[in-house]
């Protein structure tokens, strides 16, 4: 079960929420009623990274071999005006 606390309870009863983190156990945290963050035991914070990073490297195998522009080409198209731009006032 996720139990859910405030902050205010929070401060109050940290050393027995990371105990009950330490068990598997949810704790939702609020503020003013509305769901703002969680601790949560350090397997599911790993799940969460590891399929994470699977999603990351899926998306990037996708567009391996699609057409790369180096930094510098970066920076110019950044910082260069596009034709027709209205200059700045000097």
């Amino acid at each position: 079960m996720t139990d859910a606390m405030s902050i205010r309870e929070l401060r109050a009863h940290l050393a027995e929420v990371v105990t009950q983190a330490e068990a598997g156990e949810i704790t939702v945290i609020t503020r003013k009623g509305e769901r703002v963050g969680a601790i949560v035991p350090i397997e599911i914070l790993d799940a969460i990274e590891e399929a994470e990073d699977e999603l990351l490297a899926r998306e990037a195998e996708k567009h391996r071999n699609e057409p790369t522009v180096s930094m510098a080409e970066l920076l110019a198209d950044l910082f260069t005006e596009p034709p027709g731009a209205v200059g700045s006032a000097a």
